[in-house]
């Protein structure tokens, strides 16, 4: 089978695309160049250096296996470094590497599969795909759950799960480095990415955020208690998530931690650790990797963190691709922003995105665009009768 195989210059994908090549593939490597980030202003990042792109080259160059690289500059500013912004200036907290890996790297790897004819593509997540009962492709938690990201690929387009392979969802994380050892592969010893990709080395989010959105980052305001008793003052909305407890920079004699940001009176709310835990989320632009998507309610496991505990619940359809998540037991400090993914099991079946409970009516039931500022994702029915839709 002829594979275009993500190489990052990474580990993981040097190995995956080693795995494919001993099993007899003819193997295409491609490397995406997220276009340069110097000319924003942000410098040197963590991803698609120089250094990167040498070592996928030259991993290729000892597989034997040509090497491609795919300009995406254009789909990252308007995919991931737009909404980034856009998600911090409504005072949520996002998850760039999900819409990263749907928009961006799975729709330019696929193109350049059907430019070349190949029937595959292949990245070196630790997740799984294999067939589900009805002959589509399922998506399933990787083997190593330390190192399991099938949180990060709830948003693939069936269309793109169809054609993917994921060389190293029944592998371990330690396995794989002891395996490009032994191959000698030029990124053996390259550390995992601990940060955002695009966040330069030795910096943070927030030097993103001052480079790209300059004057519009949200100004000084309130910390309030719950009772709405003015405890300080904070630096601005974005500075700040659910759940926060380090650098309030109040004194009350009591471990306090954020848990709302009240983006309509620049407020942060504060209060104790009993006000984190929630069993109601409310999600916007939920979408389906099922055939099965639930007319009105489904019970499943939601996860709202990558390393978060999955908890048991029912997902309510309230309209299209919105829901109320209704939890057996309370998670805690769920952030507007982040991703809320259902699993039956190890199976994916889908997700949505958080947004807040007082932002529900108006964002969701009133057709604002949700969590990117846009419409564009699917979901299912709701008690109207509306039909359910599938990515596709």
């Amino acid at each position: 089978m002829k594979i275009v195989t993500a190489l990052s210059g990474g580990v993981d994908s040097a190995v995956a695309a080693a795995r494919l090549v001993a099993q007899g593939h003819e193997v295409i490597g491609a490397t995406l160049r997220l276009g340069d980030l110097a000319t924003c202003g942000l410098g040197a990042s963590r991803c698609c250096s120089p250094g990167d792109l040498e070592r996928a080259a030259r991993v290729c160059w000892q597989l034997g296996i040509p090497h491609h690289v795919v300009e995406t500059g254009e789909a990252f500013q308007r995919e991931v470094l737009g909404p980034f912004v856009a998600v911090y200036l409504e005072a949520r907290t996002p998850s760039p590497c999900v819409r990263c890996n749907s928009r961006v790297k799975l729709a330019a790897l696929g193109t350049l599969a059907d430019e070349l004819g190949a029937e595959a593509v292949a990245t070196g997540h630790y997740a799984r795909v294999t067939p589900a009962r009805d002959g589509t492709s399922a998506l399933w938690r990787g083997v190593d759950r330390d190192k399991d990201q099938s949180y990060f690929l709830f948003e693939l387009e069936r269309r793109h799960l169809a054609r993917l392979v994921l060389p190293l969802g029944e592998a371990r994380k330690g396995d794989v480095r002891d395996e490009a050892a032994a191959l000698g592969l030029a990124s053996a010893t390259q550390p995992d990415s601990q940060e955002i990709c695009f966040v330069p080395p030795g910096g943070s989010y927030v030097d993103v955020l001052e480079v790209l959105a300059g004057d519009r980052l949200p100004p000084a305001g309130e910390i309030v208690d719950t009772g709405g008793a003015v405890l300080g003052r904070h630096h601005g909305l974005h500075l700040y998530t659910v759940g926060q407890r380090q650098g309030l920079g109040i004194a009350t004699g009591r471990r306090m931690y954020v848990i709302d940001l009240d983006h309509a009176r620049n407020r942060v709310i504060v209060g104790s650790e009993r006000d984190l835990p929630k069993r109601r989320l409310h999600l916007a632009e939920v979408s389906w990797l099922t055939d099965d998507v639930p007319g009105s309610a489904v019970g499943c496991a939601v996860q709202v963190r990558s390393r978060a505990r999955p908890a048991a619940g029912t997902v309510v359809m309230r309209g299209d691709a919105s829901a109320v998540v209704e939890l057996d037991e309370p998670v805690t400090a769920p952030a507007p922003g982040q991703a809320a993914v259902f699993y039956d099991a190890e199976r994916v079946l889908g997700g949505g995105w958080i947004i807040p409970d007082s932002g529900f009516e108006s964002e969701v039931l009133g057709g604002s665009a949700g969590y990117i500022g846009r419409a564009g994702s699917t979901g299912g029915a709701g008690p109207s009768g509306m039909a359910p839709k599938l990515r596709s």
